[in-house]
């Protein structure tokens, strides 16, 4: 995962850049760099390859002056880890680092090339660079460039900005995306994640969705998105020399929740070209999509996070799959087909059920690839081909942005085997692959509804069970929804397939069971919503999350609903987790479980 560090003093910076980059480490990198206005107030940067050290080594050889500088950790996500694509971006006006995606990145580039811009790098980032500088040639201030440019961005992102000839302005922007602001005294600081300041300051504030600020030595000022200056609280932070904190939040698990819009724009930029919206995934993994069949094992969370992707698979891609439980795949002496191929799901790597399921397809001659957040775990090095979710580490039991993350990488595999297969032209490889790219943004969305959701909780929480429903890609995330109340609330909950309900659930349906219904407005939606009427006639009480012609249609047969946004089916599932998550969290908060470290649960299960 990128992170980014910013600085204004009255000092020399770039020694604590590299501080600050180092504590950000864990998150995962390929390429980092640092820039910096120089005694005579122009943009230089270093920038290196590889880890950090190599960066040092150039900053020992060629030391970087200046009192105001931002650095940044990246993981390549196309064009490779090169010096030419690591951040800092800049022109000669200003430097740019940047979290997240720009989704109408293509059509800004093309646009700014017709004014003579001249792009160095494969990335989406450096748009931003150039946008700004257009404005600002223009006779703008860097200030009225901003305004004008967050206009023009579409996407999730947290952005810190430097500019030439004034060593004493940094400007910040969140959408989407985390970005802390550190006050110290005759200085100040800007983080993607407040552990990267520990060491500079223990005095914090949290820029909220849509914020942009302008930071000096001697303070800050913040905008909502409507330029309208606010205030946000300040906070005294405990963030001490530990891996993670969970800076602004109550638990970690919801620090986890609001990390997806990040999360998810660095796995998609990791398989997805932005100038072409190509996928991109290792050849090793294409020849896997000439076997006769896909068997999918994973445990939990994960294993929901397979059976989803069966539907994107068979649908898209034409590609026969079987999705099992690892703890029962192995024991049932499953036959393989000849040229099989098996995936394995782990947000570890050493789920042992999932590495014995792994080798006793090994062992009956089946292609093995796996999904995994651990770099180099057992499973990663035993099956021999790795695709990575980049969630970074989650300290919570409870699993949420390593499912969502899960399900990106699937997603895109799907689309990558359908065009290996040739069960997609380009032209539809393009749309499911543009709904992609919405996602960040369109999940930022759906957790603008956390107080709501927080009020539905207070309901919730008085059930001894609940029913969630769902079809499709739905019933995966209707099973994921109960898990995540069973396992950190206590409440008995049950997912079903909608269209099930009637051969038995239905029996459970009185008015002291919340039935919680996922209906994104597919090709399934007509017939989910049958179902939800055969609750409602029953009295039952219905959570409807659907989308904002869902939520019309049906209201009246409703005691609450959660409107989504308007978006592709194809990435319904991965939105549609968010809302449940939340749920799950805010009612187990209301119970007083322990919310992060739920009782008899442990994150990597490394028994059978």
């Amino acid at each position: 995962m990128c992170g980014i560090v910013g600085i204004v003093s009255q000092k020399n910076v770039a020694a604590r850049l590299v501080e600050g980059l180092k504590r950000l480490e864990y998150r995962g990198y390929d390429s980092a760099g640092i820039a910096t206005l120089t005694n005579d107030n122009h943009i230089e940067r270093r920038r290196a390859e590889g880890k950090l050290v190599n960066l040092e080594n150039k900053l020992n050889a060629e030391p970087l002056p200046g009192m105001i500088g931002i650095g940044h950790t990246r993981w390549a996500t196309h064009g490779g880890p090169t010096e030419r694509n690591a951040h800092p971006h800049a022109t000669d006006k200003v430097a740019v680092v940047h979290n997240g995606i720009i989704e109408n990145y293509q059509e800004l580039r093309q646009e700014l090339e017709q004014f003579q811009c001249r792009f160095q790098s494969d990335t989406d980032t450096e748009v931003i660079a150039h946008l700004m500088t257009h404005y600002i040639n223009q006779g703008d201030t860097p200030q009225q460039a901003t305004k004008k440019s967050l206009k023009r961005l579409q996407g999730a992102f947290a952005i810190a900005m430097i500019f030439a000839n004034d060593n004493n302005l940094m400007i910040g922007a969140r959408r989407g995306t985390p970005l802390a602001l550190g006050y110290g005294k005759g200085e100040m600081f800007l983080a993607s994640d407040s552990y990267a300041l520990a060491p500079m300051t223990d005095t914090l504030s949290y820029l909220e969705d849509g914020d942009w600020l302008e930071v000096t030595q001697e303070g800050a000022t913040i905008y909502d998105e409507n330029n309208d200056e606010v205030k946000r609280p300040i906070r005294q932070s405990a963030q001490s020399a530990m891996m993670t904190g969970k800076g602004e939040y109550r638990h970690f698990m919801l620090k986890e929740i609001f990390e997806q819009p990040a999360v998810i724009a660095d796995t998609l930029n990791s398989f997805i070209h932005p100038s072409t919206g190509k996928i991109t995934v290792p050849e090793n993994v294409l020849d896997l999509a000439k076997s006769s069949r896909l068997t999918i094992s994973a445990c939990g969370t994960a294993y929901y996070a397979g059976l989803t992707s069966k539907y994107w698979f068979e649908r898209i891609a034409k590609m026969p799959v079987e999705t099992d439980v690892a703890s029962e795949f192995r024991y049932r002496e499953a036959p393989m087909p000849e040229n099989g191929a098996a995936l394995f799901i782990s947000q570890s790597g050493e789920t042992l059920d999932t590495l014995e399921a792994m080798r006793y397809c090994k062992k009956n001659n089946q292609k093995t690839m796996c999904v995994v957040n651990a770099i180099e775990s057992t499973i990663e090095r035993e099956t021999g081909i790795a695709l990575h979710t980049l969630a970074g580490p989650e300290i919570g039991v409870a699993s949420t942005k390593a499912f969502t993350t899960q399900l990106t990488v699937l997603a895109c595999l799907s689309l990558a085997f359908a065009t290996a297969r040739g069960t997609i032209d380009q032209d539809e490889e393009h749309r499911l692959s543009s709904a992609l790219r919405e996602i960040p943004s369109r999940a930022a969305d759906v957790l603008r509804h956390d107080d709501n959701i927080k009020t539905i909780a207070k309901s919730i929480m008085e059930a001894r069970d609940v029913l969630y429903l769902g079809r499709g890609t739905s019933y995966p995330i209707a099973l994921e929804g109960a898990l995540k109340l069973k396992e950190i609330s206590y409440i008995h909950a049950e997912g079903y397939a909608a269209g099930e309900m009637k051969h038995g659930p239905i029996a459970l349906i009185d008015d002291s069971v919340p039935v919680i219904v996922l209906a994104p407005r597919d090709h399934w939606f007509e017939k989910t919503a049958s179902n939800l009427k055969e609750v409602h006639a029953r009295g039952g009480k219905i959570l409807l999350i659907s989308d904002k012609e869902g939520c019309r249609q049906l209201k009246d047969d409703c005691t609450w609903t959660i409107e989504m946004p308007d978006i592709d089916p194809f990435i319904s599932a991965i939105l549609y987790a968010l809302p449940i998550q939340l749920l799950a969290y805010h009612v187990a908060v209301l119970k007083g479980t322990d919310v992060d470290q739920p009782r008899n649960l442990a994150k990597s299960v490394t028994v059978e």
